[in-house]
């Protein structure tokens, strides 16, 4: 009996000794975004960081990691530590950088947490431009000796790039009619735009909002089956042309590979919060960004047929052989 009690004691001290393992969280988080501050994705981001902070109680912060047409930032977020605290709200262009050997990263280098939303593309004018609708653009750019037309609003190859060079292939039209110009992203983009240094950029109208309402911006049409929500006047391409070309930006968190089951789970769980809130959704709405949720391994799914999917467009249009 006394062996007995000196073993449950020594057992007991045993325990003790060893410390208890904290929970994820026990330290602040960052969120690193490949574009400029100003921009949708920037945007999104910090209505992610903010939800996160309240569901993980911990900061969260943001830090923008420009350059490279999006190589920077999301090299970044696969070369972080796999511990829970460096996370990334990636977007579209991890599925394009790769096709046009900007880098060897692909969506297989993350950690799939959510897809948070879905944006699909626009086409902006200065507002005093003298082109009133898509039409009357695509017209002047058939008829135009190629290069007199320029646009903007990502890096080159990159989602709006893609959008812009779809479009006109899809009207029949060879792509390099219209130069891209690489920018950080739309906010920079559209700053060029009514400085006039560019004559297009194709972002989402998300992204072109306060300058639309300035009046400072038009968009001639929207690159998806219905028109938006935010502005229900700017007519589809279907309606405009009757091209059946749709093109959208997506965002979604990942973290680097490797990340444990268990803070992957924790992570996946608080970012269901964050959509499913009424600040997520509200702000998304009133800002008129698309809403679209998948967590996980479906996430993962979802850029694997991207990534397949943009390959054969970028071919199709002449950016890769």
């Amino acid at each position: 009996m006394k062996f007995v009690k000196t073993l449950l004691a020594a057992t007991v001290l045993a325990t003790a000794a060893v410390p208890a393992m904290a929970e994820y969280p026990e330290r602040p988080i960052t969120i690193l975004v490949a574009w400029g501050a100003g921009g949708g994705t920037d945007a999104v981001a910090r209505l992610i960081g903010t939800g996160l902070e309240r569901e993980l109680g911990t900061d969260v912060s943001i830090v923008n990691r420009t350059g490279g047409s999006g190589v920077v930032g999301h090299s970044a977020m696969a070369e972080a530590e796999p511990d829970g605290y460096t996370l990334g709200l990636a977007t579209t262009e991890i599925n394009l950088m790769h096709w046009l050997g900007l880098t060897d990263l692909t969506y297989e280098a993350y950690t799939p947490l959510a897809l948070m939303n879905q944006d699909p593309a626009g086409v902006q004018v200065a507002a005093d431009s003298e082109y009133e609708s898509l039409e009357e653009l695509l017209e002047a750019i058939e008829s135009s000796p190629a290069g007199t037309f320029n646009a903007t609003g990502s890096g080159q190859g990159s989602s709006w790039h893609v959008a812009i060079a779809g479009l006109l292939n899809a009207e029949g039209m060879d792509p390099s009619k219209v130069v891209w110009v690489p920018s950080d992203g739309a906010a920079s983009g559209l700053q060029d735009l009514v400085a006039g240094g560019v004559d297009i950029v194709p972002s989402s109208l998300v992204e072109a909002r306060s300058l639309i309402q300035a009046e400072r911006v038009k968009s001639l049409a929207f690159m998806s089956s219905e028109r938006s929500k935010l502005f229900p006047d700017v007519p589809t391409l279907q309606e405009e042309t009757g091209s059946d070309w749709e093109f959208g930006a997506w965002r979604g968190m990942v973290a680097p590979q490797g990340l444990p089951d268990d803070v992957r789970e924790r992570l996946i769980s608080a970012l269901d919060a964050v959509y499913q809130s009424d600040e997520y959704q509200e702000f998304m709405d009133a800002q008129g960004f698309g809403v679209q949720f998948l967590a996980g391994d479906e996430f993962g799914e979802y850029m694997a047929t991207n990534d397949v999917n943009f390959g054969e467009t970028m071919k199709a249009i002449g950016l890769i052989d």
